[in-house]
């Protein structure tokens, strides 16, 4: 691809260099140019008034798409054993919000063989359609089979925003079809807006390993596609509403795959739940040890709470990798969050900021996770957590 400048057209206004984050347009006799760090982001060729920009793929320049032909906002359904993935419903909530903003339906899409009697529970849950494909083999999932259905779909019906989770198969299709459909994707968003001005969606993710939150649109294209990492949102709740069902069968065989399931091995799982958790105590460097964890764990139990870490706990073994939470780890919102010897790094904060009460226990006064608690407890957490758990036993004894 390449930035086609229209010397004829161009007037030397200069929109286009002032739209460049890169500074890789400068004017040259009052005619833009495009210099090598160019990016080829399409910022220019949106902001320019005289159309004298545009954007060349392979041997077709691409004019400037008509942006009002598309509506809508779609979820992705992720599924197993029949289940829907909770991050899909949790996609519903926002994508509700989203639609509700920009006046258009919301729909959720299955690829599936067996959701008809699933169909009438799952229209409790907000959207104003279902759009089911039906085929034996998508019981299973196939890259291949979801990417050119999705595509198919996306090209015949033209939503404008496409919300799929942030899982190994969300991250395996999203960007398959990005590339069919020559759209922008966002991965592993944790903030998700409308552009009231514009109508554009505004995708939050962190970057730079965290310490910056990078705020990302797409204005020139659609669909905006974005991937949502689990439990940053709510599920809806679940009300009674005329929801439109489409079924299309399709016809596949397993021949249509270049790939081929020889078996599935149900892996057994531990009942670690961090998503759904209401309470959470998570333990950071500050435990000290593996053996300093047995503290951390006897708070959990008594109060019926899932264990947690940050990143540095799995790194030195002191905790399993699926209960770490963080920018690489889990996204969980809990109503209590109990941080133990946790410094407070933004790629930890990421994954427990939405939390309802946050409590921390550190014995550096100075520590950053004090600026994201609500109660905070200043001293040697060896020494705290005992006194917690026998007052919390004395609680329990009384009730």
């Amino acid at each position: 691809m390449s930035i086609i400048i229209d010397e004829e057209l161009c007037t030397g206004c200069a929109s286009c260099k002032e739209s460049c984050i890169y500074g890789a347009i400068e004017l040259e006799n009052n005619i833009a140019k495009v210099l090598p760090n160019c990016t080829l982001c399409g910022a220019c060729v949106e902001t320019c008034p005289e159309e004298a920009i545009s954007l060349e793929r392979g041997d077709v320049k691409a004019q400037k798409m008509d942006l009002s032909l598309f509506k809508g906002v779609w979820i992705i359904a992720e599924h197993y054993n029949k289940k829907i993935n909770n991050v899909s419903l949790q996609l519903l909530s926002k994508g509700r919000e989203l639609a509700d903003i920009l006046k258009v339906n919301l729909s959720l899409i299955i690829l599936g063989a067996s959701f008809d009697d699933k169909l009438e529970e799952l229209s409790l849950y907000g959207m104003d359609e279902i759009i089911y494909i039906k085929s034996p083999i998508l019981k299973d999932y196939y890259s291949d089979l979801y990417t050119k259905v999705i595509t198919e779909l996306v090209l015949e019906n033209k939503p404008e925003i496409i919300l799929i989770g942030a899982t190994p198969t969300g991250r395996d299709f999203a960007p398959r079809v990005a590339k069919r459909l020559n759209a922008g994707l966002t991965a592993d968003c944790t903030g998700l807006e409308i552009d009231l001005e514009a109508g554009n969606l505004l995708q939050t993710r962190p970057t730079y390993g965290g310490a910056i939150m990078a705020t990302i649109r797409t204005p020139s294209s659609r669909p905006q596609m974005a991937t949502v990492r689990a439990g940053i949102f709510s599920m809806p709740e679940k009300v009674k509403k005329k929801v439109n069902i489409r079924k299309i069968e399709y016809e596949f065989e397993e021949k249509d795959s270049v790939s081929k399931i020889v078996k599935v091995i149900s892996k057994t799982k531990t009942n670690v739940n961090l998503e759904d958790a209401k309470i959470i105590v998570a333990g950071g460097r500050g435990v000290g040890s593996r053996e300093g964890f047995r503290v951390i764990e006897k708070l959990a139990e008594v109060l019926d709470a899932e264990l947690g870490g940050s990143r540095i706990t799995v790194e030195l073994n002191w905790l399993d990798p699926d209960r770490q939470i963080g920018q690489t780890g889990k996204t969980v919102t809990p109503k209590l969050y109990i941080a133990c010897g946790i410094s407070g790094a933004i790629q930890h904060i990421v994954g427990m900021e939405n939390s309802e009460i946050v409590v921390a226990i550190n014995k550096d006064p100075n520590a950053p996770i004090f600026n994201w608690s609500h109660y905070g407890i200043v001293g040697d957490l060896h020494e705290i957590i005992p006194v917690l758990i026998e007052e919390i036993k004395k609680i329990k004894v009384d009730e």
